[in-house]
């Protein structure tokens, strides 16, 4: 089960430092452009102002996130 952590609520480092993972991460297709790292980042803080992807926090792996907004929204309703 996860939990959605709005991106405002995260420092500065560590918002950048998971998105930089999240965009780089190897063996996943995300959907990113080849496009230097910085707009790749940029892309992502876009969609997360936006509302059209969400950071989820999974408790169980104690890892964190990046997911669609059609996603993200199943998970954190079990939360409410």
């Amino acid at each position: 089960m996860g939990i959605t952590i709005p991106h405002d609520r995260l420092s500065q480092t560590a918002l950048q430092g998971l998105i930089e993972e999240f965009v780089t991460r190897d063996g996943t297709d995300t959907g990113f452009t080849d496009g230097s790292l910085e707009e790749n980042v940029e892309m992502v803080i876009r969609q997360l102002k936006r509302g059209d992807v969400f950071i989820v926090y999974d408790e169980a792996t104690e890892t964190a996130n990046i997911l669609p907004k059609d996603y993200a929204k199943p998970i954190s309703h079990e939360e409410e």
